[in-house]
């Protein structure tokens, strides 16, 4: 065994909890390209140094026993920027596998139609190796909008409803169907209990808007390539603090 395998679920700082640990975690990894132009790099060393980021950090949520950790990686608005980044990113994408560690379970989110046929294979090569893994569950939002997401889960439900698969009296159409409908639903635990938001900006970007109902959000100023452990531990401790209401008084 390895010396990081042997750490999971260990090492918890004091400062946090174990029993006050959120199940899902989601980044909106925003600021690679700020943190390039901070230093003058091109942007696709922004993304290459996201990567890094995210990679200690879903090691050190895999160490404090979070279940699930999402990452808004590339939105349906993204392919406005520069087709060289685009193509950066798209090639970047490929290298998932170096995520494939220690039990780790790999998903991705979103429309796959737009995306390289080679990153297509690639995705659903690691999904399979991966879907009984019982680690962490890291989930990858790529080419992916909240709005979609709940009209394509409606058009699903609509078309049982046609076919007779989904029958009975239109409130039995309830919460629960629609989770079952959502990308989300590779998810044992689909909706985050902690949203972290890096480089200061303070808004979804049209992610997961059906699952962040209850969600706690945290907006950090760094930008993503700088988010490290200590940054990550804030975020958790205020999350521990919060009184979490579900809506309710």
């Amino acid at each position: 065994m390895s010396d990081e395998s042997a750490t999971i679920g260990k090492g918890l700082p004091e400062v946090l909890s174990a029993q006050l640990m959120p199940k899902h975690v989601a980044f909106i990894a925003d600021g690679n390209r700020r943190w390039a132009n901070e230093r003058g790099l091109p942007a696709e060393l922004g993304h290459c140094a996201g990567k890094r980021a995210l990679l200690e950090l879903t090691f050190l949520s895999r160490k404090w026993g979070i279940k699930v950790v999402s990452i808004f990686a590339f939105s349906t608005e993204n392919w406005k920027r520069p087709k060289e980044e685009v193509s950066y990113m798209m090639c970047l994408f490929q290298e998932l596998q170096d995520f494939d560690r220690y039990g780790t379970r790999i998903s991705c989110i979103g429309d796959r139609s737009r995306l390289p046929e080679c990153l297509r294979e690639v995705i659903s090569s690691l999904e399979e190796k991966t879907k009984c893994n019982n680690g962490l569950h890291l989930i990858f939002a790529i080419n992916y909008s909240g709005r979609f997401d709940i009209l394509q889960a409606t058009r699903r439900i609509a078309g049982k409803v046609r076919d007779g698969k989904l029958v009975g009296h239109e409130d039995e159409i309830d919460e629960n169907v629609m989770d079952e409908e959502l990308q989300t639903n590779c998810a044992e635990f689909p909706c985050p209990d902690l949203v972290i938001r890096t480089s200061g900006e303070q808004r979804l970007s049209n992610f997961m808007l059906w699952q962040l109902a209850y969600s706690e959000l945290f907006f950090s100023h760094k930008n993503f390539p700088d988010f490290k452990e200590q940054d990550y531990v804030e975020a958790l401790v205020w999350f521990q603090r919060r009184n979490r209401r579900f809506g309710g008084p």
